[in-house]
Parts: structure tokens; C-alpha cells; sequence
């Protein structure tokens, strides 16, 4: 009982922040649960609450017809933050908060920068974690660049629930297409409108046609398209759903396969619908024969927080029952040894309470009601280990949060550690505090058997004293009055028995209300999963709603027999990781020693002159419209703030730590897919570069590689294993995340006329397992040239296009091409090569 004595003071104390977990249900065509969450940054206006109900109600509308009739939003909590005024109409949450929010109203995340985005870090076809909205968008302040709001948040939803991808590309604008011409990055290619540069400086404003760039053979960097205002075409929605005959999804008839857009790139070159066709919601609906009728909205004002901890020492966890009339909107920490089996009669009564029940396991064994208890009231689940590496029930209690608190109020976990001492007594280390923290600085030190010798210094070497000890509680805690100072902190614990288990864990708040705290979230991408779905692990590294990069990010996973093991997250955009330095770091976990159940532990650390702050705007992001055509003419939209992308702000030390909760593995997994394979040209050699997977997904080493090259992209993506291959004899894979390099000599392929040659990987483990086939490199066999739209009007003069290169036609097969073209992440390089043909 000592234990749980101090835990319950400690849960006081120690409420950590967690990723999201969505509680959105579809009943019936409709969409329950959704959950729109102002943040308490926001000032009060009760105008965004009128325009969130207008956004979503027309969104409703235009969601249904663009899914055939088969979905629309049916219910949706708007949470009102609690420093707004109090309003009769507003109630208090059940469920509800911060943490399972499907939409966040919050300020940008860079000035200026009104752009809407949904956070998005899984592969195709999965779920996001949130959208995000500005206020001034909201508020009808930003439609003419980004449309109407309604249309926008079904681009948006169709990212959350979906995990579909935008079919525009700013990094890369315009590509050349199989008919010899520059064309933007679109979906369908029927929208039609011009490339134009226009510029404008000191109240007067140019427009010019673009210019071709001498490196890349397309247009300049200036160059924007332009969409008519008037258009027949009715798709896509995740091109531009502001034009006013868009109303669909891209389809497979309809899909721009050639362009190079992030749909194309993340989605196997699937059509947008072809995804959400495939989905779980789809194919657990039908169309409905009438529409359907309007949202219900319930406003939600955040209140004070009623945490129940309840100990089952019954064998039965009726008790929940028993609390029932005590629970609406409140929450139950419950422990228990997990064996009862009769929670399954009391799983509905909880639901209906309004209260959130987390389940912490005190043994290996769970009942699957409790588990399901959890999940259902948007609780989480844990299985506290009695090892000492990831501080057991510590971090459970650490990892249960409200995410209804403002950020500067949240208490955030520096560091979390546990040793077993033998022959050693002694457990030295330090902890950082940086400046963005510091209020209410909290050390707390736990022991098995003895108090132990206890030794702490602030940066300036000054030992502190007055730790409290309790000696029943086994425990001894220090709060540090007023703000800690910023620096590295020494601790020095002597242990007074052999053997003892001694345990630290450090808490502070944000040191400052107007400057974010750096904050770690942690979660797997599954609470249950068996081979051959991978499991991933995701940690994400904030300052408010700006990523934190170049960190140094370590994974603990402990199974329930205390089997450690650690991985290394790569924010490197390769294997695991969806994007490259977009603050999320992942890695596969395939090093299954037992089957059951594992939990997960995150510790990050940012050194000096290597962490920043990322300036870039955030993926996944709305099409910023520059403008439209109007009878010919350009109507121009008002220049968006520039960002000097290259500008990163370097942050100071600092350290954090956090839980990532349970979850259940099986089985043995496979080489991982790799994403980022890439080309180059050299004299008369294709130069391949990628990332090297490992023997599984992407832990060790693979054991060899399949290169297959093809005219088509389709036969190459679908009928790998009949494309011709590439001799890869001298090839021999590297370890998992080194950079593998690649040169070979293009033969021949079959198909006539082709205009690029297609290029793909599959790698192999020693066990014989097959990764994915890799995205899909190509190379263009032409010189894309202007299109002729863009050329008229001129009203500058425009380079001569480079002429587009000749072919021998004295044969009636295979290839014959005396100028290759590489055309890979928008560069194009000219090379002579001869390619041998058949007769």
C-alpha cells in the first residue's frame, strides 16, 4: 500500500501529455463523436462558434454528394475553452477533450500563415491526427486565398479519416508530361488555366509568361498556375475544391497518374477515390436514398477535473458499477490484477455515465472488457511492469493527462529513470531544465527497501536541501520554489541496501505563459498487432505547433517479462518515417522476443547548435489559390507572407521524457518498403540512391535487392515480378538507414513508343520475406517543352525551348534514343546514351 499512497499524491502532480486518439464513430452513414476543440490561446469570440457550425453544416452537404450519398456529419462537440465566458448553453464535457480532438482552433503555426493543414504522419490509408484551423479563417478573413470553408474541411476530413494526400505539389509545381509539354502538378488534368509569373512592388503589379530554367527544363520558380474561374471539370477535391464544378474525388478514369503529387507518391499513383473506396467506412455502408439531415452540435465549456483512483482488491470490478451515479464527466484510474471476468456487465452502464475509465494492469494478464472499457470512454491502458527501467506505474500515473489544460499549465516530465543496484550502490546522472520550463519543478524519488543517501545540485553547484521523506510511502520528494534555474541539474542516489530498486522522476510547467513549452508525445501506430502489419513507433517533438528537429530521440520498449530493448527514431523521411524533418521521429519495432504485451518509453534530447526550430509551412497543407482567370485576364489574390524556409532557429539543451502507453504484438516481420528511392545520371549510367531497409522492416540488414525497370508504370507497380531486372551481382545491402548507391546501364524494354523508363525495388531478408515494391523512380525519354497556352501573350520575350530530340524510325520495335532525359524530384538532366534495340 505504500506505493499507491504516494502514486495518489504523485497523479496530483504529474499529468503528462499524450497524442490524440480519435473516439469518431459512423453509425449509419453518419459520423458521431467529432470533436472541435478551440484552444484556450484563442481569444474569446463567439462568432468562430457560429462559423464552425455554418463550415461544418455546409460541409455536410457537400460530403455527401461527393461520397455518393453515402456519408455525412451527424453529431459534433464544440469544446469552448474555460477562460471564456459562461454561457447556459454550454455543458460540461464527458468524453470530450483536448487530447481526442479531430479539429483544433488555434492560432497559426507560423505568423501570418493562415494556410488550414491536417497533421498527417502515417502511410496511405490511414488516419491523420487532427486538422487544424486558424481563427482568421474561420472567420472568413483568408476565403479568397484558400475558398469557401465548407468545401475546405471535406479536403481536410478526407486526409483525417481517409489518409489520402494532396494532389498539388509546391516543391515541385509542374513536371513533364507524356505529351512533350510542361503541365502543372493537377488532378484531373481537365482543370484547365495558365502559368504565369506575377510579381508586384511597390503597388504596381507585372505579369509575365515563365521562363524555362536552364537546370531543370521547367519553369522557373516564379511560376504559378492560374485556374480559370470557370470550369466544367468536377474533380478533385484534393486539387482544388474551391472551383465551383469541383464536386468529386478523382477517380481511376480521371486520375492524373503522371503528375508528381504527394497522392501519387504516398498512394501507389491510386486515385484519391480508389483509397477511400477501399476503406473500412466504405465498405461498411451503403448509399442512402434520402439526404440527410443537419448536424447536432453540443457546446462544451472545459471545467475543473474529478479524478476517481480506485484499487480493486475484490477480484471484481464491479465497483465501477457500484461509482456510477459519481462519474458523469469525470474520470477513473482504475488497478487491478486484470483477471476478473466480469467488467463485460458493466461495459455499457460506464459508457452511458459520461466518465473516462484508464485501466492500469498490475500483473501480465488483462481482461479484454476492461481493455474495450477503455478505449471506448477515450481512456487509455497500461501494463505496469515491476522492473525498474521504465519506472512502472510512475509513468502509467505520468501519462494520464487533461487534455483540456491550457500547455502552460501542464506539468511535463523531464526525466524518468530506474535502476536495480548490486554490487554499485551508487545512481548518478543529471537532468537539463531549459528556459522554456521551470514553474513548479518537481523531484521525486522512489526506493524498495531503504531511504537512500540523497545528493541534488542546481547548474551554479549549489546542493539542495529539504527533500521530504516518507518513509511508509517509500518516497522523498522536493518541490523547487519560485522558477528552477535553467541549466544541468546533478543528482547522486547511494543506495543503503543490496540489492535495491531506486527510481527519479522530474516534473516541471512552462516557465513563461506567452513562450511555448517544448513538449514529447509519444504513441505506437496500433494497440493490437500481428504480422504482417508492422508496428511503429512515433514520437513528435513541439514547441506550440512548431516541429523540433535535429534531436536526439530514443525508444524504450519493455515486454511483461522486463525485456528491454532500444531504438534509435530517425526524423530521416525513410523506412518508418513518413516525412523528413517534419518533427515526427519513427522507427519500426520488429524485435518481438515473446508474444503478449510491450510498453513503450520515449526520451529526447536536443543539444546545443544541433535541435531548431522548423520555419517551414506545415505539410499537408491547403492550396493557397494566387489567383483566378477571368475572361481572359488575371484576378489576382493578395501575395502571401514569404518564409525564408532556409532561416531555422537553434534551440538550447534540453531533455524530456514520455510514455507511450500498451500494446500487444505478434509474429515476425519483413524487410521494410523503401520510399525514397531516388536517380541521377552519370555519362551513360543511371545512378540509383535510397535509404537501406533492414532484415526486418528496418532493424538490421537485408540480404539482397531486385531491381526491375519497365515502360509502363502501371506494369511495374502491378506485375513487378515480370518486369525485366536489373543485374544486381555486385550489389550486397548495407546496414538499416546507411545510404545505398547504385549505378547500372539501362537495357532494353518491351513496350513501343514508351516515354519514360519506370524503376522499382524489392529487397529480401535471410528468411526469404519480400518487402513492398519501392515508390517508383522514372526517367523521361524527351525534352519537355513550353506549353503553347503558357506562350501567349508574351509580353516579355521568352527562350528559345530546347528542341526536342530526334529518334531513329527505321525500326519497328525496342528503343533507339540518342538523347535521355532524367526526370527525377523535378531536375532534368540531357545525357547521350544508346539504347541497344530488338528487331
Amino acid at each position: 500500500m505504500w506505493l499507491l499512497r504516494g502514486f495518489v499524491f504523485l497523479l496530483v502532480l504529474c499529468l503528462l501529455h499524450q497524442s490524440n486518439s480519435s473516439l469518431i464513430r459512423l453509425n449509419h452513414n453518419g459520423f458521431e463523436d467529432i470533436i472541435i476543440v478551440i484552444d484556450p490561446s484563442v481569444p474569446e469570440d463567439e462568432k468562430i462558434i457560429e462559423q464552425i457550425q455554418d463550415m461544418v453544416t455546409t460541409a455536410s452537404t457537400y460530403l455527401f454528394e461527393a461520397t455518393e450519398r453515402r456519408f455525412f456529419f451527424k453529431n459534433v462537440s464544440i469544446l469552448i475553452p474555460e477562460n471564456w465566458k459562461e454561457n447556459p448553453l454550454y455543458k460540461r464535457p464527458k468524453h470530450e477533450n483536448y487530447e481526442h480532438a479531430d479539429v483544433i482552433v488555434a492560432p497559426p503555426t507560423l505568423p501570418g500563415r493562415d494556410e488550414p493543414y491536417t497533421k498527417q504522419f502515417t502511410e496511405c490509408g490511414e488516419k491523420g491526427e487532427h486538422i487544424h484551423f486558424t481563427p482568421d479563417f474561420l472567420l472568413g478573413k483568408k476565403q479568397n486565398e484558400y475558398g469557401p470553408p465548407g468545401r475546405l474541411f471535406v479536403h481536410e476530413w478526407a486526409h483525417l479519416r481517409w489518409g489520402v494526400f494532396d494532389e498539388y505539389n509546391e516543391d515541385q509545381p509542374f513536371y513533364g508530361a507524356k505529351s512533350k509539354k510542361i503541365e502543372a502538378t493537377r488532378c484531373s488534368a481537365g482543370i484547365s488555366g495558365i502559368n504565369r509569373v506575377y510579381k508586384c512592388q511597390g503597388g504596381s503589379c507585372i505579369t509575365r509568361t515563365c521562363r524555362i530554367d536552364s537546370k531543370t527544363k521547367l519553369y522557373e520558380k516564379d511560376c504559378q498556375f492560374f485556374p480559370d474561374k470557370v470550369q466544367t471539370e468536377k474533380a478533385s477535391i484534393m486539387f482544388m475544391q474551391s472551383i465551383d464544378s469541383v464536386v468529386e474525388f478523382c477517380k481511376e478514369n480521371t486520375h492524373n497518374q503522371e503528375a508528381p503529387s504527394l497522392q501519387n507518391k504516398k498512394c501507389n499513383f491510386r486515385s484519391t477515390w480508389e483509397v477511400i473506396s477501399s476503406s473500412e467506412d466504405f465498405n461498411n455502408t451503403i448509399p442512402m436514398v434520402t439526404p440527410p439531415p443537419p448536424p447536432v452540435f453540443s457546446l462544451l465549456k472545459i471545467s475543473q477535473r474529478i479524478v476517481c483512483l480506485v484499487l480493486d482488491k475484490s477480484g471484481s470490478m464491479a465497483v465501477i458499477g457500484e461509482l456510477r451515479p459519481h462519474l458523469d464527466g469525470s474520470e477513473v484510474v482504475l488497478l487491478t490484477d486484470g483477471e476478473d471476468h466480469t467488467a463485460s456487465s458493466c461495459i455499457d452502464e460506464v459508457k452511458q455515465s459520461g466518465a473516462i475509465v484508464h485501466f492500469i494492469a498490475l500483473g501480465t494478464a488483462a481482461e479484454e472488457a476492461v481493455i474495450e472499457m477503455s478505449k471506448i470512454t477515450g481512456g487509455h491502458h497500461f501494463y505496469a511492469s515491476d522492473k525498474a527501467q521504465n519506472n512502472g506505474l510512475i509513468d502509467a500515473f505520468g501519462a494520464l493527462t487533461s487534455g483540456n489544460t491550457e500547455l502552460s499549465q501542464k506539468s511535463l516530465q523531464l526525466e524518468s529513470k530506474g535502476l536495480t543496484l548490486n554490487s554499485n550502490p551508487w545512481m548518478n546522472d543529471t537532468v537539463i531544465i531549459d528556459s522554456t520550463v521551470g514553474k513548479d519543478t518537481f523531484f521525486l524519488i522512489t526506493w524498495s527497501s531503504l531511504p537512500p543517501s540523497i545528493s541534488l545540485w542546481d547548474p551554479n553547484g549549489t546542493i539542495m536541501e529539504n527533500f521530504t521523506v516518507d518513509a511508509t510511502s517509500k518516497m522523498a520528494y522536493l518541490s523547487i520554489p519560485g522558477t528552477a534555474k535553467v541549466g544541468t541539474w546533478a543528482y547522486s542516489l547511494q543506495a543503503k541496501a543490496n540489492p535495491e530498486t531506486l527510481t527519479i522522476t522530474v516534473t516541471s510547467r512552462a516557465a513563461n505563459s506567452s513562450v511555448p513549452p517544448i513538449t514529447l508525445n509519444a504513441k505506437m501506430n496500433k494497440d493490437i498487432n500481428s504480422f504482417p502489419s508492422p508496428m511503429i513507433v512515433y514520437a513528435e517533438i513541439l514547441q506550440g505547433f512548431v516541429p523540433v528537429l535535429g534531436a536526439n530521440v530514443t525508444a524504450v520498449i519493455e515486454s511483461q517479462s522486463g525485456h528491454t530493448e532500444v531504438l534509435e527514431l530517425l526524423d530521416n523521411g525513410a523506412g518508418a518515417d513518413s516525412f523528413k524533418n517534419d518533427g515526427v521521429y519513427s522507427r519500426y519495432f520488429t524485435a518481438y522476443t515473446e508474444n503478449g504485451s510491450y510498453s513503450l518509453k520515449v526520451w529526447a534530447h536536443g543539444g546545443a547548435n544541433t535541435a531548431r526550430l522548423s520555419l517551414q509551412p506545415p505539410l499537408n497543407r491547403a492550396a493557397y489559390i494566387p489567383g483566378w482567370v477571368v475572361n481572359g485576364e488575371i484576378e489576382a489574390n493578395p501575395p502571401r507572407p514569404e518564409i525564408d524556409e532556409d532561416t531555422q532557429t537553434t534551440l538550447e539543451d534540453f531533455s524530456r521524457t514520455a510514455s507511450g502507453g500498451a500494446f500487444v504484438v505478434s509474429q515476425v516481420p519483413p524487410p521494410s518498403q523503401i520510399t525514397d528511392l531516388d536517380a541521377t545520371l552519370q555519362e551513360d549510367e543511371i545512378i540509383l540512391t535510397w535509404t537501406a531497409p533492414g532484415d526486418n522492416f528496418d532493424v538490421g540488414k537485408a540480404q539482397h535487392y531486385i531491381i526491375k525497370i519497365s515502360g509502363s508504370i502501371l506494369d511495374l507497380r502491378d506485375s513487378f515480378d515480370d518486369a525485366l531486372q536489373v543485374n544486381t551481382t555486385d550489389l550486397s545491402p548495407k546496414e538499416a538507414n546507411s545510404k545505398e548507391i547504385f549505378a547500372f546501364k539501362p537495357g532494353n524494354i518491351s513496350e513501343e513508343n514508351a516515354t519514360h523508363i519506370f524503376i522499382a525495388i524489392k529487397s529480401i531478408d535471410k528468411s526469404n520475406l519480400t518487402s513492398e515494391v519501392s515508390n517508383i523512380a522514372q526517367v523521361a525519354l524527351f525534352t519537355p517543352q513550353a506549353n503553347p497556352d503558357d506562350t501567349y501573350p508574351t509580353p516579355t520575350p521568352t527562350p528559345t525551348p530546347t528542341p526536342t530530340p530526334t529518334t531513329d524510325k527505321s525500326h519497328n520495335s525496342g528503343v533507339n534514343i540518342s538523347t535521355l532525359v532524367l526526370s527525377v524530384i523535378g531536375s532534368i538532366v540531357i545525357v547521350n546514351i544508346i539504347l541497344s534495340t530488338t528487331i
